[in-house]
């Protein structure tokens, strides 16, 4: 009877167990309409688009952020290279512009560079003479000598403004000139 008292005694606590158990997990909800259990349908149906609708907010949002950043630092690039490199036409028919390294000026009959003092041309194409209205005109650093108003600049030959309201006037169509330093052309 010893055996039969110890193997009912033992079923009686297993059931006692499970039953206290199940009572636990009822009580927590656990399957319940307030806690359900995650199924693939909920995920496909409910979670997946919450979370695609938050990542898609939060890379628009930094689009957004990201393209205001690179439109403000091409303007502020483009204002850097205007102020280094000279600006286009402005309307009035002039072009200026003041450049560290040499730059190509195709100039027309009849118009002129003029430069500040310290800028420095070379007639590369076309043909070009001298506007000073006193003496010394242009300074030829080539051959270490002075050319006056009206006289013609030889080419691949580099000229030095020395004194203010000099320049070089193209007296042919199409005359390229490399400028180097602040310049204008009228």
């Amino acid at each position: 009877m010893k055996k039969n008292s110890i193997l009912t005694r033992l079923i009686t606590l297993l059931l006692a167990a499970f039953t206290v158990l199940t009572g636990t997990v009822m009580a927590a909800g656990v399957g319940s309409s307030d806690d359900p259990l995650v199924t693939l349908s909920y995920l496909n149906e409910v979670f997946l688009p919450q979370v695609m609708k938050s990542v898609d907010e939060k890379i628009a949002a930094r689009n957004t952020e990201v393209s205001n950043k690179l439109s403000a630092q091409i303007k502020s690039d483009a204002a850097a290279f205007e102020r280094k490199y000279g600006s286009a036409a402005d309307g009035t028919g002039e072009t200026s512009g003041t450049v560290d390294s040499f730059v190509v000026v195709t100039l027309s009959k009849g118009q002129i560079l003029y430069g500040d003092i310290g800028c420095e041309t070379m007639l590369r194409t076309g043909s070009a003479a001298c506007v000073a209205n006193s003496s010394p005109g242009l300074i030829n650093e080539t051959t270490a000598g002075t050319i006056y108003n009206g006289d013609a600049l030889a080419k691949n030959n580099l000229y030095m403004i020395t004194v203010t309201e000099r320049g070089v006037k193209a007296t042919a169509d199409n005359t390229k000139i490399l400028v180097r330093g602040t310049y204008s052309v009228q």
